[in-house]
């Protein structure tokens, strides 16, 4: 999917919105969980062992991002693998560079995304004084935490994680958590819920529902034969049964339904206002007709890119493949890469590819198909392409449309999700 540098997608004067994030470190880390869809990018895309993105390199990217994006305030996004594996050094020179670079008019604001297991105080005074917004991983309390998420000798990361906690909140660094919904934990909904609010304080709580095929590590999404797909709500397109295509440690769509409409329920009854949930969040939006607040839910998609440690930019952070690498920042500007034809096309293929059962669904307006990775089964009536978390969806929007649409009446807000529905 080499994309083309004859066209841009924007003509003159238009706003070049895009996000790239950025791997410095590549699919190294220093963790062994279990559910990881990066670890095996190593050996996919040849980029074994620790490396830091060349000093060069890093400076092209920061500046170039800040330059060529329209954004007033540019967000840097570090994740991985773990980026804090490079040390304190490799990001007191990113801030350095981003100082050199920044132009009159913008700003940086820089978003790290770790484990946590090697945040110590030099770390956490580092992240204060620069104003870093961490995002912390963790699946829930000590026994659902260390289900899946090990450190390579395969020994429990809990209480490394929640000294993480505890020296965050001691030096006030700004963090939020993200919990990846699993098999096991969504089995939980409360006692996740109740622990991320109540015990680790997060205020912004992202949840992340987990799955993966069988054969993720080399089989980029929309590569499987469609004739071998699942239906949904077949044993096959369920985790833990003789005859799944799906990890065992992919959450049940169901069980997924369930969890979300626990705590919904415990949300609603007590907390808007005071914990944000990004799921909940989004769906206040789309009840409102407002744009969608996490990508996975937009309309369109392809402005969220991932960049890799030899500069090597790809489609999207779940397609880091190379069948979808659009170029490398040492030969090419990021916007000739970012709106180019391919990935264009790579955007517009997420509406445009959407099954009959999905554009007839009552709740597109607040779904839109969800993430084209995860459509790898067969709706009822066999079409191919229906996300893997659909019934997922179905029940929690079901359960929480009434609430919603209360909401968003009591918040003065003409949604026109009538004129939505119609529409689809």
């Amino acid at each position: 999917m080499e994309s083309q540098p004859v066209r841009t997608g924007n003509p003159p004067g238009f706003p070049r919105y895009y996000s790239v994030m950025c791997k410095p470190a590549g699919p190294a880390c220093n963790l062994q969980c279990e559910y990881c869809y990066y670890l095996s990018k190593e050996q996919l895309l040849d980029l074994p062992g620790l490396q830091a993105m060349p000093e060069d390199l890093l400076e092209r990217f920061i500046a170039g991002y800040i330059r060529d994006t329209d954004a007033a305030e540019v967000a840097f996004d570090w994740q991985g693998g773990e980026p804090t594996l490079l040390g304190l050094d490799f990001f007191r020179k990113v801030v350095e560079l981003q100082e050199r670079h920044c132009l009159r008019g913008k700003s940086v604001i820089n978003n790290l995304q770790t484990n946590g297991v090697l945040l110590d105080e030099a770390w956490c005074d580092f992240l204060w004084r620069n104003r870093f917004l961490v995002g912390l991983s963790v699946d829930g309390p000590r026994e659902l935490h260390d289900t899946y998420r090990k450190s390579k000798g395969g020994q429990p990361t809990f209480d490394a994680v929640m000294e993480a906690v505890r020296l965050l909140k001691r030096k006030k660094v700004m963090f939020n958590t993200l919990t990846v919904i699993n098999r096991v934990n969504a089995l939980h909904p409360l006692d996740v819920y109740r622990f991320l609010t109540r015990e680790v304080g997060s205020r912004l709580i992202q949840l992340i529902p987990m799955v993966e095929p069988k054969g993720f590590e080399t089989t980029a999404p929309q590569g499987w034969l469609a004739e071998r797909l699942p239906v949904s709500g077949s044993t096959a397109a369920r985790p833990g049964t003789p005859d799944s295509m799906v990890q065992e440690w992919s959450v049940d769509p169901g069980d997924l339904g369930v969890f979300l409409c626990r705590i919904f329920d415990e949300w609603w009854q007590r907390d808007i206002g005071r914990y944000f949930v990004n799921l909940f969040e989004n769906s206040v939006a789309a009840w409102a007709g407002l744009p969608a607040q996490i990508c996975v839910f937009g309309e369109t998609c392809g402005r969220a890119l991932a960049l890799e440690r030899d500069g090597n930019l790809y489609s999207c952070d779940h397609y880091v493949y190379p069948g979808y690498r659009l170029g490398n920042i040492r030969d090419r500007d990021l916007p000739s890469m970012v709106f180019s034809s391919g990935q264009e096309a790579f955007g517009m293929n997420k509406s445009r590819l959407l099954p009959a059962y999905c554009r007839a669904c009552q709740y597109r307006f607040a779904c839109h198909g969800e993430c084209p990775r995860n459509r790898f089964v067969r709706t009822p009536d066999g079409e191919a392409g229906l996300n893997y978390f659909c019934p997922g969806f179905r029940i929690f929007f079901a359960h929480a449309d009434a609430r919603l649409t209360q909401m968003v009446r009591e918040m003065g807000i003409n949604s026109g999700r009538s004129v939505v529905r119609m529409q689809a």
